[in-house]
C-alpha cells in the first residue's frame, strides 16, 4: 500500500537533543510507519551563530540508538536534498524574491538602533511596539512600502543591512485547524511583520520550513507546541505562495517533575536523573551531561517511557513494543496539557523490560562490570547468576549489589541484622551446620535444601535460628535470591569457608 504521509523531525544542531525531541521525533515515526509513510530528518542550522560541530552526530546517533532511524535525511536518500538548510542558501533567496515581487513581503532598511528608539518611545507612553500593518507605511519606518523602487536598489546597491519582512494581512480573522488542539482564530491585525529573510544572507525559520515543507512534500507538520504562536504566520505563508498546506499537529511539553515549566538540564541535575538520551560532552567547556543509553537505561523501554508523556492508548496497558506503539498510536489520543515527567516512573518501565530481557544478552552486558570488578568467571557460571537476581533489578549497574556474593565472599556484615540473628550459642550452632553440610554428596539446590531442613527438624531447632544465620554468613546481609540456589553455586567448599568465617568474625 502506497502512502503519502511524509513527516519530517527538524532540530536545531545547538547542542545535545533533549528527550522533549527525540519524543517529537518518536511521535513522527510513529506516525509515519502506522500509515506506510515516511520519516524524514532535515537539520535546521539557518543560524549559524548558534551551530554547535558534533551536534549533528548525536542526533542521528541518538535516533539510531532509540530504533527510529530516519528514511530520508543528510547522506541518506536524499530524494529531495540536500537536507541541512545551511546549504540551500540560494533556494530560500528566490522565494523571498517571489514573495517581494507579489506584495506579500517588503525590504526593511530599519538598523536594530532606530528599531530600539521606536520601542523604548512605545514604552514610555505604555504601549508595545509591534512592526506591523499599524505603522508600516507612515514614514517613520525605513522600507519599500514607503520607499520608491529606485531608492530601494540603490540602498541595496550601496550595501545598506536589510531584512525582508512578511506583509501580514489586515482586518481579517484566521481560522485554522490543529490536529490535536482542533479550531483555532486569531486577529491578523495583532500579528507583527515577522523577519523571513536576513541580511546575512540566511532565511529565519519561519521562511526556511515553509519552503523545505513544500518542496519536500511534508503531508503532516508535527512539532512541539512552542511552534503554535507561529502557526498563522506558516498558514499565511502558504496561501502567500499558493501552496496546499499540510496539516498541524503541536505536541504539549515535557514538564518538569515538580512545579510548573518545561523540563530542563537543571531539572536533571538538581534531582539526579538525565534530560539528554546519549552522554553528551561539551567541547567548549569540557562538561560532560548525562545520557539514559549511559545510565543504563534500555532504548526499547526509554521509547515506551517517552510514547506516554503526552500520548495514551485509552487502555490500563503501559508496556508496548515498538510495533505495538506503531499500531495503536492516535494524533487524536495526544493531549493537549503538557505531561509531567516522572524519573521514578522512568525507572519502572526500565524494570519492567528487564524482566522481558534474554538472560544471555544480559549476561553479555553484566560480564565487562564483572573484569572492572577483577573477576573472571564463565559466561555459564554469571548466566546462573543474572537469572537469579534479574527480577529485582531495574538497572544493569545493580546486578553487582545484588550477586556480588556470588564471586567473592562477604568482608563485613549488616550489623542490625547480626545483633539481631547471631545470638549465644548461635556460633556454636552454625559449627554443626558447617559440619553436617560437608557431609552432604548431593550439592543440588534441591537436595540441600531437603538434608539442611530435615536436619534442623530432627535436632527439633527453630528454622530462623538457622536459616537466618546461615544466610547472613554467605551473603553478609538478609538478602538475595533463594538460599539454597547460592549454597548450590557457590559450592560446598566456599559455603564451608564463609561460615567459618562468620563464626570467626561474628
Amino acid at each position: 500500500m502506497e502512502s503519502n504521509v511524509r513527516v519530517r523531525f527538524a532540530p536545531s544542531p545547538t547542542g545535545p537533543l533533549h528527550i522533549g525531541g527525540v519524543r517529537t521525533a518518536l511521535y513522527n515515526y510513529l506516525f509515519a510507519k502506522k500509515h506506510n509513510g515516511t520519516f524524514i530528518l532535515r537539520i535546521e542550522d539557518t543560524d549559524q551563530s548558534r551551530y554547535v560541530a558534533n551536534a549533528e552526530n548525536y542526533i542521528t546517533d541518538a535516533l539510531e540508538w532509540c530504533n527510529i532511524p530516519f528514511d530520508e535525511g543528510p547522506g541518506k536518500n536524499e530524494k529531495f536534498g540536500p537536507y541541512r538548510q545551511s546549504e540551500r542558501k540560494n533556494t530560500y533567496k528566490e522565494y523571498a524574491a517571489i514573495l517581494i515581487k507579489t506584495g506579500w513581503a517588503y525590504y526593511a532598511f530599519d538598523t536594530s538602533e532606530q528599531l530600539d528608539t521606536h520601542r523604548k518611545g512605545h514604552e514610555a507612553e505604555g504601549k508595545t511596539f509591534i512592526y506591523n500593518w499599524h505603522n508600516r507605511e507612515k514614514g517613520r519606518l525605513i522600507n519599500s512600502l514607503v520607499l520608491t523602487n529606485e531608492e530601494v536598489q540603490n540602498r541595496i546597491n550601496a550595501g545598506d543591512n536589510y531584512v525582508i519582512r512578511f506583509k501580514t494581512p489586515q482586518d481579517e480573522i484566521l481560522r485554522m485547524q490543529d490536529e490535536i488542539r482542533g479550531k483555532i482564530t486569531i486577529d491578523t491585525n495583532t500579528l507583527d511583520d515577522k523577519i523571513l529573510f536576513k541580511g546575512d544572507g540566511m532565511p529565519t525559520y519561519h521562511l526556511a520550513n515553509i519552503v523545505d515543507d513544500h518542496l519536500m512534500e511534508i503531508s503532516h507538520v508535527i512539532r512541539g507546541e512552542e511552534w503554535l504562536p507561529s502557526m498563522p504566520l506558516h498558514v499565511l505563508l502558504y496561501r502567500a505562495f499558493g501552496w496546499s498546506a499540510p496539516k498541524f499537529a503541536h505536541l504539549p511539553l515535557i514538564l518538569k517533575p515538580v512545579g510548573k515549566g518545561k523540563l530542563s538540564k537543571r531539572d536533571g541535575d538538581k534531582l539526579g536523573f538525565p534530560v539528554f538520551p546519549l552522554e553528551y560532552k561539551n567541547d567548549a567547556s569540557g562538561d560532560v551531561s548525562r545520557g539514559y543509553k549511559e545510565d543504563g537505561y534500555f532504548a526499547d523501554g526509554f521509547i515506551n517511557m517517552l510514547a506516554f508523556l503526552g500520548w495514551n492508548p485509552g487502555t490500563e496497558q503501559e508496556i508496548f513494543s515498538l510495533q505495538e506503539l506503531i499500531k495503536d498510536f492516535d494524533l487524536s489520543r495526544v493531549s493537549k496539557s503538557g505531561a509531567k515527567f516522572n524519573p521514578d516512573k522512568a525507572s519502572w518501565f526500565n524494570q519492567q523490560y528487564m524482566q522481558t530481557k534474554d538472560n544471555t544478552e544480559l549476561t553479555d552486558l553484566y560480564i565487562p562490570i564483572l573484569k572492572e570488578k577483577g573477576v573472571s568467571r564463565d559466561q555459564e557460571y554469571v548466566l546462573k547468576v543474572v537469572s537469579s537476581i534479574k527480577e529485582r533489578a531495574v538497572f544493569v549497574n545493580d546486578f553487582w549489589e545484588l550477586s556480588s556474593f556470588f564471586f567473592e565472599a562477604p568482608i563485613e556484615f549488616d550489623v542490625k541484622a547480626s545483633k539481631k540473628n547471631w545470638k549465644e550459642g548461635t556460633s556454636e550452632l552454625m559449627t554443626a551446620v558447617a559440619l553436617f553440610i560437608s557431609n552432604i554428596e548431593d550439592f543440588t539446590s534441591e537436595n540441600t535444601e531437603k538434608e539442611i531442613k530435615e536436619w534442623i527438624t530432627n535436632k527439633e531447632i527453630g528454622f530462623g535460628k538457622v536459616m537466618q544465620p546461615l544466610r547472613l554468613s554467605l551473603v553478609g546481609k538478609l538478602a538475595g535470591p533463594h538460599l539454597f540456589d547460592i549454597i548450590a553455586m557457590i559450592g560446598k567448599q566456599e559455603t564451608v569457608k564463609r561460615i567459618e568465617n562468620a563464626i570467626n568474625k561474628l
